[in-house]
């Protein structure tokens, strides 16, 4: 894990009420003593792995080596808040229930133990994932002279063929989300929809053939 990044969550992360606004709750810290700060470094090595997390993303939205990994104000948000409750809060509080469970007895036979160790590797995983992707990310600023045309972050309004009308934002391959309706700029409808204005109508090619769609509006939040 990056630990410049990590140094510096403190100053540049929300804040504990911005964490709990977002739909996260915070624990406690267990950082009350010295004992519990020496057991959470005891834990550090045996839940570290090489592994840093990219095969979470589907193949299609990994971007190839070198490539810049843009992504939307909100996007970068979303994963810094996450970042920051698992770093500040969930990880500590687990570690704290892990160190307890140790203490119970046999520990192959612990449920508490072992559930806990595993929840714990997944965690670092994740927290490897997040700082990863946030070290690499590029903000793209909102441009005001782009309004007439779509570019990234663009929330675009379509009709297709058959009248039916569909809105999606285009967004960086991390922030991919189908339910909600974003979609990467390097997928097959968001390449299309680059650089185009309302009126236009543009061709889609997909698995189950070709498409065409016709852009209603263009809106930037």
């Amino acid at each position: 894990m990056t630990t410049s990044f990590l140094r510096a969550l403190p100053a540049c992360l929300p804040t504990r009420t911005d964490v709990a606004r977002a739909g996260w709750i915070p624990y406690h810290s267990p950082f009350a003593n010295t004992e519990t700060a020496q057991v959470n470094k005891a834990f550090v090595k045996e839940s570290d792995g090489a592994d840093d997390g990219d095969e979470e993303l589907a193949p299609a939205q990994r971007l190839p080596a070198g490539s810049k990994n843009y992504m939307t104000r909100r996007g970068y948000d979303a994963l810094r808040v996450e970042l920051d409750q698992l770093v500040r809060f969930e990880r500590p509080k687990l570690v704290e229930t892990v160190a307890w469970a140790a203490g119970n007895g046999d520990r192959s036979e612990n449920g508490d133990y072992i559930y806990g160790k595993k929840r714990l590797r997944e965690i670092d995983r994740r927290i490897r994932f997040l700082t990863k992707k946030l070290d690499s990310a590029v903000v793209v600023k909102r441009d005001e002279a782009a309004h007439q045309s779509v570019y990234f972050g663009a929330t675009v309004e379509v009709e297709d063929e058959n009248g039916q009308r569909k809105r999606y934002r285009i967004v960086g391959p991390d922030e991919v989300n189908p339910a909600a309706g974003t979609i990467s700029f390097k997928s097959p409808l968001g390449t299309a929809l680059m650089k185009r204005k309302v009126g236009d109508v543009v061709t889609v090619r997909r698995p189950a053939g070709e498409v065409e769609l016709q852009i209603c509006s263009i809106s930037y939040e």
